[in-house]
């Protein structure tokens, strides 16, 4: 996998993951790529500092007192409880079901559930658009 910082024509800043390489030259060439704030499909890789691996094992924690961690915290919440209030839950059956979706074999709706890796990266070749749900618990 591979993390890239993306930019839209509006100047909007993103992050995104794919498989390779060749997979996001393969998804911009079909246009898929698009920004996560505008919809914007004329997105471009940002500048972007390398990623460098760590010597020590230590882990650093992202800092509880930054002043928007609560705010950001309750967002992720929000997001979470209206997606499992409004979607379907599907289970094990995500990466099937998202496919069905995609290549429209079923009608379009909201659904979440689980996915392997593999299921993960299968979906992400297909070019298929999801979100992880983020696991934010009521007491973190």
């Amino acid at each position: 996998m591979i993390q890239y910082s993306l930019q839209c024509s509006k100047g909007h800043r993103f992050d995104a993951w794919f498989k390779n390489a060749a997979a996001y030259d393969e998804q911009q060439a079909r246009g898929i790529v698009t920004c996560a704030q505008c919809g914007d499909a004329e997105v471009a890789k940002a500048p972007m500092a390398p990623n460098v691996a760590r010597t020590d094992t230590r882990r650093v924690p992202l800092s509880a007192a930054h002043p928007d961690a609560a705010r950001m915290r309750e967002m992720l919440r929000l997001y979470r409880r209206k997606v499992m209030e409004e979607a379907d839950y599907v289970g094990d059956r995500f990466a099937e079901e998202a496919r069905k979706i995609h290549f429209e074999e079923v009608e379009a709706r909201g659904i979440y559930g689980e996915a392997t890796r593999d299921e993960v990266a299968g979906l992400l070749d297909d070019g298929i658009d999801f979100l992880p749900l983020p696991d934010i618990g009521e007491d973190n």
